[in-house]
């Protein structure tokens, strides 16, 4: 089985997302390859740091909606075992964020470098539109620190990044986490481990009928 989802890494939904699935495939010991494609949602420049309730405040008509928002899905995480600091978190373009991660991914560490952005931005507040912040993250998890500046200092990965966004307009995902497994079926939002659990195990059964023997 073949996983692609689509997210953005300060998309709290999409770092849900990316724990329910991992869980729901450990449950029923899948093997199945999981791919990250890019998307952003929202790809204005942020030209200086701003915090995440200042810029949600503005974007969703004052602090108290954004408040709502902010406790929901803080509540829903720390449920499945993830910290969200809003309170620390800063707004940032992620377009070099995914450069970065595909960076990565040409060296087998995607998921370790996704999983690192995501805590860094939702727990330890670091700016992820900052190319020093980004590759003293890369760093962290064993990549070459001055390689990955180097390499955030040119366009090196942005026709990888460009070509997941086309897709994902391809594809009609507007909203994330979406999922596309094996390019035939789509599960979108961080649903429960267990209804995820439910759709892939379905699929599984889609798919063992459908072999020829």
């Amino acid at each position: 089985m073949n996983i692609e989802i689509w997210s953005d890494v300060i998309c709290p939904w999409c770092y849900l997302g990316k724990r329910r699935i991992e869980t729901a495939l450990q449950a029923i010991g899948s093997d199945a390859t999981i791919t990250f494609r890019a998307y952003q949602l929202d790809p204005s420049p942020v030209p200086a740091p701003l915090p995440i309730k200042q810029a949600m405040a503005a974007k969703f008509g004052g602090p108290t909606r954004a408040e709502e928002m902010f406790s929901h899905v803080t509540a829903v995480a720390a449920g499945d075992g993830l910290t969200l600091n809003f309170d620390r978190a800063i707004a940032a373009n992620t377009f070099d964020a995914h450069r970065l991660i595909a960076w990565a991914a040409g060296q087998e560490f995607q998921l370790n470098m996704i999983e690192t952005l995501q805590r860094a931005h939702f727990t330890d507040g670091i700016d992820l539109g900052s190319h020093a912040e980004l590759a003293r993250l890369a760093g962290s998890i064993g990549l070459d620190e001055q390689a990955a500046l180097a390499y955030l200092a040119t366009p090196a990965g942005t026709e990888a990044v460009n070509a997941d966004l086309a897709e994902a307009r391809e594809l009609g995902i507007t909203s994330v986490p979406t999922f596309v497994i094996d390019r035939k079926y789509v599960i979108q939002g961080a649903q429960e481990p267990a209804a995820l659990r439910s759709a892939l195990e379905e699929i599984a059964r889609r798919e063992a009928v459908d072999v020829p023997r």
